[in-house]
């Protein structure tokens, strides 16, 4: 299956934003690509992080919704949708939603980003609970290829990425992360953390992140990429607007499965 990390710098307009996304999801499927992972908060990067309240979104129902349902049917591409603020019982709180769309146009699962990043270096400092509830239940998704291969396409956001326990609940022969990592986290973790996802799972990583200085004066790192379940990187993008592409392959995960039976071998 030929899969798609789309990486992106969103802005503070969210038509703008949904033009460009089209627009790489489109350059996704003209490369092959069978899904595309779009990175988190595709759709909207605000100047302040309770503006994401103010376009939350009822779940079923919105522009940013309805676009993802579009795109995947008009292009025939399976979609995860990096992250949509969906609206909540509490006003004041948004889930930050990752959701799955098949080439019909069928949202087929909604997973809600269960860990929420904290962080301050005494210079800049974030507090997502300030403003997102927590999920609190692992997802994976079906997804099938155009040769009938089935694939179990495990969901996590971000910061999930720091917590190994939940890639072994998704027991996924793939996983997507979708993220906007800092700049200073992610130069001296993510490539890390996503190639230990990958050995220790066994599992392809399709890594999608916003890449690149956005109008509201965040530095986000980027370097999106896919890598395979031995942790070797396929294809990699550093900055800026752009399609990853690379093929999964699920006779060479088995290989890698069959010579290394670590999964087997677990006893905790």
């Amino acid at each position: 299956m030929k899969v798609a990390a789309i990486q992106m710098v969103s802005g503070v307009s969210l038509e703008r934003n949904l033009a460009q996304a089209y627009a790489l999801l489109d350059q996704a499927r003209h490369a092959g690509a069978e899904l595309a992972v779009l990175p988190e908060y595709f759709c909207f990067m605000g100047e302040r992080d309770a503006d994401k309240l103010l376009i939350a979104e009822t779940p079923g129902l919105g522009k940013v919704q309805d676009f993802l349902a579009d795109a995947a049917r008009e292009l025939g591409l399976w979609i995860v949708g990096g992250t949509v603020p969906l609206a909540t019982d509490d006003p004041q709180h948004a889930a930050n939603a990752s959701l799955v769309y098949d080439p019909a146009g069928r949202c087929v699962a909604r997973y809600d980003k269960i860990h929420l990043f904290r962080f301050h270096d005494g210079r800049q400092g974030y507090d997502e609970a300030a403003v997102l509830r927590p999920g609190d239940a692992p997802v994976a998704a079906a997804v099938t290829d155009r040769a009938g291969l089935t694939w179990r396409v495990g969901l996590s956001v971000c910061y999930d990425l720091r917590f190994p326990e939940l890639y072994r609940l998704l027991a996924a022969d793939v996983l997507v992360v979708p993220a906007a990592f800092t700049y200073v986290t992610g130069q001296a973790h993510w490539e890390v953390l996503l190639r230990a996802r990958a050995i220790e799972n066994q599992a392809y990583v399709i890594a999608s992140a916003q890449g690149g200085q956005h109008e509201n004066g965040r530095q986000t790192w980027g370097q999106s990429m896919v890598i395979d379940p031995w942790g070797q990187v396929l294809a990699q993008q550093a900055t800026g607007p752009g399609v990853v592409v690379a093929e999964l392959d699920r006779a060479h995960q088995q290989e890698v499965r069959r010579r290394l039976p670590a999964l087997e071998h677990r006893r905790l």
